[in-house]
């Protein structure tokens, strides 16, 4: 990382919630004992308006983590100068405590496709992406956050597992890692893999925040369980499992609840956040009051 990509002040470690339009209201007349406030950044690019308004006055009560869904940081092409330059000034805006990205594609030559697309992971690859993070992180200025994906297919292109690949962006980039314990569940479940030896491997030690989510199921054509990463339910009970194991892993980190779809009123987020934040608060009394962060 370079000396200009900072780290700013940490998110608290208890649960967060995606900001939404039809919750601002409700927070600022009611100010909930939320540990933090997500947002999508490119929700925000405009110059002004409401959504902006309601956002300035939330951040005057709470901290703040913006998460980007546009970089394409994975994509043959080089990355956008101009949204770079957005999320410059959304940073500089807003100073939230958290910025993140994912591990995907969504850009080809001059068009921008409405998915966040897997990579294969290979040597050509990896110093791809390595050079987008550097780049990012100089470009805005700190650190940046990099989460693992879920994912429906593998490549037969692949010669370097998932979990190492991650680890070793994050040690040539200094960038740190968003861990989605919902992604690893639905990938290991798509893939036939163990979601415990999964987090038992990943490098911990460079996890800045964990996601939470529900996902949808079906069958594929072979008739077998097959996740998909909707984001639109409750976080599932053997999620929650592997959250608790991950926690035992990398002690108490800020963790965001994600729905994004048929999105509930804000009495239901606000209890999945109660319920997160007794999961956190029960891993830092097993370890005698000590809060764990990533270096």
């Amino acid at each position: 990382m370079t000396a200009s990509a900072t780290r700013p002040v940490p998110l608290p470690a208890r649960a967060g919630l995606g900001l939404k339009a039809e919750h601002y209201q409700t927070i600022l007349a009611d100010l909930p004992d939320v540990g933090f406030f997500e947002i999508h950044a490119e929700n925000y690019m405009g110059a002004g308006g409401p959504p902006h308004r309601y956002l300035q006055a939330i951040t005057e009560h709470y901290p703040l983590s913006l998460h980007g869904v546009g970089l394409s940081i994975g994509a043959a092409r080089g990355l956008d100068k101009a949204h770079l330059t957005r999320l410059r000034s959304l940073l500089d805006r807003y100073r939230p405590q958290s910025f993140s990205e994912h591990l995907a594609w969504s850009t080809h030559d001059t068009g921008f496709l409405n998915d966040l697309l897997p990579l294969p992971y290979t040597e050509e690859t990896l110093a791809r992406v390595v050079d987008h993070v550097d780049e990012t992180q100089q470009a805005l200025g700190r650190q940046l956050l990099l989460e693992n994906p879920s994912t429906y297919m593998l490549f037969a292109e692949s010669t370097i597992d998932e979990v190492d690949f991650l680890a070793t962006i994050a040690q040539r980039t200094g960038c740190g890692l968003l861990l989605d314990v919902n992604n690893v569940m639905v990938s290991a479940v798509n893939h036939r893999l163990d979601a415990a030896t999964y987090i038992d491997r990943f490098p911990v030690e460079f996890v800045g925040e964990i996601h939470l989510a529900g996902y949808d199921e079906t069958v594929d054509p072979a008739g077998d369980r097959l996740l998909i990463d909707a984001h639109a339910t409750a976080v599932k009970s053997d999620v929650l499992a592997l959250y608790k194991h991950t926690l035992a892993r990398t002690g108490s980190l800020p963790t965001l609840i994600e729905w994004d779809n048929n999105v509930p009123d804000f009495a239901t987020l606000y209890s999945e956040a109660k319920r997160v934040d007794a999961m956190l608060a029960a891993e830092t009394f097993r370890r005698g009051g000590r809060r764990i962060r990533a270096a």
